[in-house]
């Protein structure tokens, strides 16, 4: 009974947009003073909770981001690949998902990846007769790879949440991430071949493949350098950030693209992400503490267990609530609120926490395209000064593609566990 009114209560402020932290550090301390134990300890769970050496890696991550998104990175990026794609049949959507493909992998944030290319692609796209619709879809369906694709700062909350190893779970993204940005260009590929509602572009000349592919090296390189710096032992995924950082900061500069102004910029935007993700993390660690106190998340987990024996079944009665909950829920107060709640199920249930992690991020993906908070949806519809209409109906196909690959992981759980179990 205990675990109904606090999930009711925990849902309904939610629900009535009470700012997450709040509602999770709220409770947490009405919880703990509920149970008798001294408030004192509330502010030393919620110090504790920041203690982590994984966790600096997520505003030194948002940094590297703010900081390529204000010296147009972006622009280069899309200008080399779609030098090289551009006259396929429906090149420009190729160039679109290849370039935040690219972008994730630097920037390890889905709103900086669809804010970043949407700013360069939008107008190309429709300059050049796209439909609406399908251009804002594809731009918010590719934003998401921004959140598997690693660095990913979901994958390292999760690896923080659930004491996975956040080296193997980057590992795990990767095959699921590089098979929906082969779904999406194949998708937008097969529809331009079926539809006339564009213009091909003119195929590039030897010396402009040449001359921008060595204006976007360097933004490749920083991408090499984090990623096999992780990979090659060399760093950790917080020493990566650090070092993408700089390099970032560096390869702007050089350009003369960074200027104190726009550096400001980049600083404040950082610091108001990652100090409202802080908080959130805060919130959940206490709410966390509490709520074990009082048995339920292992009262879940044996209830769980007990009506759903079977892991199909179970994986998709969580898919549902996900799906669910995608809808109100932003991903970062999904990830913080369900993982520590079904984390003893999976595991009791005989689920590889990896596997799980990799599940869960593509399930929280999805409610970036899906309305009515779908953070993706609203990034373009402002960068495209669009109706959020227009972005959720070109949504609709990206989003049964991503639910087609979370089946797929199911049935052919090594397009996950390929990559972690060979290293």
């Amino acid at each position: 009974m205990e675990a109904v009114i606090i999930l009711t209560a925990l849902f309904g402020l939610l629900l009535v947009r009470t700012p997450v932290a709040i509602t999770l550090g709220g409770l947490g301390v009405i919880l703990l003073w509920s149970k008798g134990l001294p408030l004192v300890s509330v502010p030393q769970r919620l110090h504790g909770s920041m203690e982590s050496f994984e966790l600096m890696a997520v505003p030194l991550f948002l940094l590297m981001s703010n900081v390529l998104l204000k010296g147009g990175v972006g622009r280069d990026l899309f200008a080399a690949i779609q030098s090289w794609v551009g006259h396929w049949p429906g090149g420009l959507g190729v160039a679109t998902i290849l370039s935040c493909t690219l972008f994730a992998a630097i920037s390890g944030s889905s709103v900086a990846t669809a804010a970043t290319i949407g700013t360069v692609a939008i107008p190309e796209m429709t300059r050049r007769g796209y439909a609406r619709p399908f251009v804002f879809g594809m731009l918010a369906a590719g934003g998401t790879l921004g959140i598997l694709i690693p660095p990913s700062i979901p994958l390292i909350l999760y690896g923080v949440i659930a004491e996975q190893s956040i080296p193997k779970l980057f590992l795990a993204g990767i095959g699921p991430g590089l098979f929906l940005a082969v779904a999406f260009v194949l998708y937008g590929v097969f529809r331009s071949m079926f539809s006339d509602d564009f213009q091909s572009l003119p195929k590039a000349s030897w010396a402009e493949r040449r001359s921008t592919s060595i204006l976007a090296l360097p933004t490749v390189f920083l991408a090499v350098c984090i990623i096999g710096s992780i990979y090659g032992g060399i760093a950790t995924p917080t020493e990566s950030a650090g070092i993408g950082f700089v390099m970032a900061l560096v390869i702007t500069v050089a350009m003369r693209r960074m200027t104190f102004k726009s550096l400001k910029e980049a600083v404040e935007a950082s610091l108001r992400t990652s100090v409202m993700m802080m908080l959130i993390v805060a919130g959940a660690k206490l709410f966390s503490f509490a709520i074990t106190l009082y048995l339920i998340p292992q009262s879940i987990s044996q209830t769980l267990t007990t009506t759903f024996t079977d892991p199909s079944v179970f994986i998709l009665a969580v898919g549902v609530v996900l799906l669910i909950m995608g809808c109100f829920l932003e991903t970062l107060s999904m990830l913080l609120i369900m993982v520590p709640v079904l984390l003893a199920s999976v595991i009791n249930i005989g689920i590889d926490p990896i596997w799980f992690g990799i599940f869960f991020v593509v399930l929280i993906e999805l409610g970036l395209i899906t309305p009515p908070v779908g953070m993706n949806l609203f990034v373009i519809q402002a960068v495209g000064k669009a109706r959020i209409e227009e972005v959720a109906k070109g949504a609709i196909p990206f989003a049964v593609i991503m639910l087609l690959t979370a089946v797929l992981m199911w049935f052919w759980p090594e397009l996950v566990l390929f990559l972690p179990n060979a290293f």
